[in-house]
């Protein structure tokens, strides 16, 4: 459930704070004065669609931040653990700031989320009933969804072992489409495969033959600094005219004469000794690099040649040996696959067949569960209809199934095999019709009320929003949608905004919005009613403005008789 709700800078609230309870929460007061504002704040919360426009005017920010109590279900537990979502207590604290720049920031717990996130997590604690969202039932696509989510316990885990099995079946579909060119395109295909092969099998190239080939490459075109560099650097260690070897022995051993009469003087003379016997490995090392080094131009030419070589190749097919090898492999695998393709076709199609089969006989099992919790849907459904006063109407979930042309195959799509659709007949002696063709909006919307009221058992969301579902009714109608909308609190907190007495009659909680103006600024506040101003609110609803001792009365009879409905119920 929403525990509670803090809106700044957004529309024409400048700052609200609002803490919800369990049960059923109207929200009334006169239009314009922000309660569908209240409402999209919580859908924003929710992964709703943001934009600038929600921001006041003259500030840079909005900001919401919503506390949800949820109850614990495997598929938000699992959400929210993919994500690294921390929770203490199923307990979810979502923040959203939607900046004058566009920027959005989302929070669940701390977390930085992306909106498509935030909307996964949503649709597990908020659903928002509007005005005209009883339009997805005229939308038969939506049919097969609602009854699934009404079977949803018996269909959830069988539903999703077919579906994946449906996705490896259109995988290998997938795959045997793009084997079966045209004898164009694969004569094509196999030219360019077979160049490319032998070109690079042909370099015969090695792992790292580059960088050695630079390596040697820089070395003979250094020929001549080379040699000047080690011939100067000999003849400085041991050289004719002048020998530093010389030098730094006859150093050793004037001080290896007194290195007995002080320590310092011993420490010296090993210094020494060890720089003498370094100095003279390296004019070792310098005179065997002098003795075998050879120019030859032949050799460098030849390296030139096969790095312009590698280069040309590097060109075509990557930015290194290593990926040149790579891209082989891969093109003789190919290679390999596109000259057996008769053999590759038949056996995707063998294991084409198996996947189709597979998935016919668990669309074949979901199709026997929906048929079965349609009849329990139809039976639900009718009860509800016949308490919101609708008993004429007969519902029916019609199931087709459409074969493939020229096949007895049936038609599979990820949700099985049947094509549902619900059917009704609002007059008694009319045939069923189906309800996107003959419902009205007013049916249409109790139909939905009376989904909502099946669903909010089974579905585990935790806040139903209903958002003036209520409107162009009045009478005995409109006592049947407040009775049901507080049976459907009883399973899932469920706040409402509405300009019906008899639904604000039966709220354990109601919350007044109303508009005032403040320097020039228009401001939006929620005051609680209780007990006499409850009254008020209720008698100015059944009347206007205008408010007599007899609306009062009336008024107080219609919470009196609701607290007696409540109580039995």
């Amino acid at each position: 459930m929403l525990e509670s709700l803090q809106i700044k800078n957004f529309a024409i609230i400048e700052e609200l704070s609002l803490d919800f309870k369990e049960g059923m929460t109207v929200l009334t007061g006169e239009t314009g004065a922000g309660k569908s504002i209240i409402i999209d704040a919580v859908g924003l919360l929710a992964g709703g669609r943001g934009s600038t426009e929600f921001v006041r005017f003259g500030t840079k920010k909005c900001i919401l931040e919503g506390e949800f109590k949820f109850k614990p279900s495997t598929e938000l537990l699992a959400l929210l653990e993919t994500h690294e979502i921390d929770h203490v207590e199923n307990t979810l604290l979502i923040q959203r700031e939607i900046f004058m720049s566009g920027r959005t920031v989302c929070r669940v717990n701390g977390s930085i989320v992306t909106i498509a996130v935030l909307k996964e997590i949503g649709t597990h604690l908020i659903d928002i009933h509007g005005q005209n969202e009883h339009q997805e039932l005229m939308m038969t696509e939506n049919h097969s969804y609602l009854l699934d989510n009404y079977g949803q316990k018996e269909l959830h885990q069988l539903k999703k072992e077919y579906q994946n099995v449906f996705h490896n079946y259109k995988q290998l579909k997938k795959e045997r489409e793009e084997w079966v060119y045209n004898e164009q395109e694969l004569a094509q295909r196999l030219d360019i495969l077979r160049y490319q092969v032998d070109e690079i099998e042909a370099a015969q190239l090695e792992p790292h033959e580059e960088e050695n080939l630079l390596e040697e490459e820089k070395k003979l075109a250094n020929h001549q600094a080379i040699v000047k560099a080690l011939s100067k650097s000999y003849d400085a260690l041991q050289g004719e005219e002048y020998s530093g070897l010389d030098s730094v022995g006859r150093a050793m051993e004037e001080m290896a004469s007194v290195e007995t009469i002080d320590d310092s003087f011993k420490q010296l003379s090993e210094s020494l000794s060890a720089a003498f016997f370094q100095l003279q490995e390296a004019a070792s090392d310098i005179y065997s690099e002098l003795d075998g080094l050879e120019y030859d131009e032949e050799r460098l030419n030849e390296i030139e040649s096969r790095l312009n070589f590698i280069q040309q190749l590097k060109r075509k097919y990557g930015d290194s040996i290593e990926t040149i090898l790579d891209h082989f492999e891969r093109s003789e695998i190919e290679l390999k696959k596109l000259e057996n393709r008769e053999e590759q076709v038949d056996e995707i199609s063998k294991k084409i067949k198996t996947e189709y089969e597979k998935a016919e006989k668990l669309a074949q099992k979901l199709s026997e569960i929906r048929k079965e919790k349609a009849v329990l849907l139809e039976n639900n459904i009718q009860q509800q209809l016949k308490e919101l006063y609708m008993e004429k109407v007969e519902f029916s979930v019609v199931f087709k199934q459409a074969e493939n042309a020229g096949s007895k195959d049936v038609q599979l799509n990820d949700q099985g095999m049947d094509r549902i659709e619900f059917f009704i007949s609002t007059n008694p002696g009319e045939p069923l019709k189906p309800l996107s063709k003959v419902a009205s909006g007013g049916e249409l919307s109790r139909m939905m009320l009376a989904l909502k009221t099946i669903f909010s058992q089974s579905q585990g969301i935790t806040s139903i929003i209903f958002d003036e579902v209520d409107t162009g009714v009045s009478g005995r109608v409109a006592q049947s949608i407040a009775d049901k909308i507080y049976s459907v609190a009883k399973h899932s907190q469920v706040l409402c905004i509405t300009h019906l007495p008899q639904v604000a009659a039966m709220a354990d909680q109601h919350l007044y919005i109303k508009k005032s103006t403040a320097d020039e600024r228009t401001q939006t506040s929620v005051e609680r009613l209780v007990k006499n101003n409850r009254v008020e609110e209720i008698a100015r609803m059944l009347s206007g403005d205008e408010l007599t001792q007899l609306t009062k009365e009336t008024a107080a009879e219609l919470l009196k008789l609701a607290q007696k409905k409540k109580n039995i119920k």
